[in-house]
């Protein structure tokens, strides 16, 4: 056994700002002989960093993002009174006691421009399977995921005890989400709190409207697709097959799975909170991802999270051809091609 000397307190916060680099996607613990849970000591070692301000120089994006969260309910400093903008036009509900389903978009779906295009294309799949839906707006406040992952407990727990307030006040039962942090957190986190929400990824749901009959795939959708499992989705909570056989359900679409799938999915960077944060050139999870499906000889590449969207555009742009070699979509955008 190795034993290391004490560090000093320099050394310590060098160290927990390096731990604060990992992204949480599980891959580590999964393949550990000595079940270290990497995961669940690096979020404490950020949670002291963040106790002790180690995340306030200027180079850090964290404090802002928890401002804006404190003040808006987004990481992105928008106003809370924009978050259902994405819904204008649309003829989306509000959700009201009763309904089928609570449609939860997330903060990435709300704001983000990429982002409202995913939001658009999962409200036009709902419509045409007839799914009596509704949303909160300007009450649902941010998951809470990404900024636990950072270290900030307290401000996790204000976020999830507002949501939960949210959604019992207005009869929720069942949510839908189409981040898998979101997922995560509802799902698991939440569970913490002694609420007991069924919640669904739009991936499963997708898959049971296609196999109960609600929806109907029509058109022809003829591209080569690979399909990249995002980390919370596949290797945090199981979700695998779903998602491929709603792909598969698509008239004229091939699939092509890359070398690293599944539960040996080779992630985008973005879980843990690293969304939030800058990595340089030559570092991006996602530029190595995005050269593994360009090698299948793909068109697309398809997934089913805001952050594994958001890095791999961002990739897909600083690529030579400007991104021309391959295409990014949401799952939900090919879906909704073929209706």
């Amino acid at each position: 056994m190795r034993y290391r000397l004490p560090l000093e307190p320099g050394q310590q916060i060098q160290h927990a700002q390096d731990r604060a680099r990992g992204t949480t996607c599980g891959k580590c613990p999964q393949v550990c002989p000595r079940d270290v849970k990497q995961i669940e000591s690096g979020v404490a070692l950020r949670r002291i960093a963040t106790e002790y301000d180690v995340f306030a120089g200027a180079a850090s994006p964290i404090p802002g993002v928890a401002a804006s969260l404190k003040a808006e309910g987004n990481p992105f400093g928008e106003a809370r009174s924009k978050r259902a903008d994405w819904a204008k036009d649309l003829n989306v509900k509000r959700f009201e006691e009763g309904m089928e389903i609570l449609y939860s978009p997330g903060c990435y779906l709300s704001y983000a421009p990429r982002g409202r295009k995913i939001a658009k294309a999962t409200v036009e799949i709902l419509q045409a399977a007839g799914v009596n839906f509704g949303i909160l707006g300007t009450d649902e406040s941010c998951c809470g995921e990404s900024i636990r992952k950072t270290g900030d407990e307290k401000l996790f727990k204000s976020l999830a005890r507002q949501n939960i307030r949210n959604f019992v006040d207005n009869g929720v039962t069942k949510i839908l989400v189409s981040s898998p942090h979101c997922y995560h957190s509802f799902k698991n986190e939440y569970a913490e709190f002694r609420v007991n929400f069924e919640v669904l990824h739009i991936t499963e749901f997708v898959f049971q409207l296609i196999e109960s009959g609600r929806l109907k795939l029509t058109k022809e959708v003829v591209q080569t697709v690979t399909y990249h499992d995002p980390c919370y989705l596949g290797r945090h909570n199981g979700v695998y097959e779903q998602p491929r056989e709603a792909l598969k359900a698509v008239p004229g679409l091939k699939l092509m799975e890359m070398a690293e799938s599944r539960k040996n999915s080779f992630c985008c960077g973005g879980g843990g909170g690293r969304i939030w944060m800058e990595t340089p050139k030559g570092e991006r999870f996602s530029d190595l991802r995005l050269e593994q499906a360009v090698g299948t000889g793909a068109q697309v590449l398809a997934t089913a999270c805001p952050y594994c969207t958001t890095n791999f555009e961002d990739s897909r742009l600083n690529r030579p051809d400007g991104g021309a070699s391959i295409e990014v979509k949401d799952i939900t955008e090919i879906i909704r091609e073929a209706i």
